[in-house]
């Protein structure tokens, strides 16, 4: 089970007052370069899908940029016959917890949602796991839907590197394969349950975060 779920558990088993729940800690969006050599905007609506952790934060953040259509939480990287909670929850399926962003390119570009997801989204230097969560379902993971996106991803990431944009290496993996929308339950979690811990201590404060460093972009 996840650490999401494993939390609001404990509580309930034995009350809110024998369970240490750290405060939402302020959090910033890490200064990286504009990107230098974008997709280029296409008439009609785009698709991206990333991968960086919980979904729920991912969702979070995109829903709330301006261009962005529509965001779907799911399952990236393994096939259809795995792509459910319980499945990916082994690790051994391929999938990791991922985001189908709908946007409007003539709004946003593909290159700016790549700069919201390596400074704010999540820490693109985490291997197999996005604090606190651990396991290859919440890699940092690039799942490119052409090989326009994929030409720019790599290039993006060459830049960061090459500007030392991080103190570590950049994990993100550039990865294909379809993706596959998750348990109606797990969609427009935090909107939907803005006081579960989880939602509180880890993806408010990205939320936060990314309407301070993004105004003009993030509602």
């Amino acid at each position: 089970m996840f650490m999401k779920f494993l939390l609001p558990v404990a509580i309930a088993a034995i009350g809110v007052a024998a369970v240490s729940i750290p405060p939402a800690t302020a959090e910033r969006a890490v200064p990286i370069p504009t990107i230098a050599s974008d997709v280029p905007p296409t008439p009609g609506p785009a698709t991206a899908v990333l991968a960086g952790g919980c979904f729920w934060g991912m969702e979070a953040v995109f829903e709330r940029v301006k261009g962005v259509k529509s965001v779907v939480s799911g399952y990236a990287g393994g096939t259809r016959a795995t792509a459910t909670y319980d499945q990916v929850s082994t690790e051994r399926t391929g999938h990791a917890e991922a985001i189908r962003i709908t946007y409007d390119p003539r709004v946003v570009s593909y290159g700016t949602l790549l700069r919201l997801y390596f400074s704010v989204a999540h820490d693109p230097t985490q291997v197999d796991g996005q604090y606190p969560d651990r396991g290859p379902s919440y890699r940092s993971a690039i799942f490119a839907q052409n090989g326009a996106q994929a030409l720019t991803a790599r290039r993006y990431v060459a830049q960061l590197t090459r500007a030392k944009a991080f103190p570590k290496p950049i994990a993100t993996r550039i990865e294909t394969g379809a993706f596959y929308p998750a348990e109606a339950y797990h969609q427009d979690f935090a909107r939907r349950n803005p006081s579960h811990p989880y939602i509180v201590r880890w993806d408010k404060p990205k939320v936060a975060a990314a309407k301070v460093a993004y105004p003009g972009l993030v509602a």
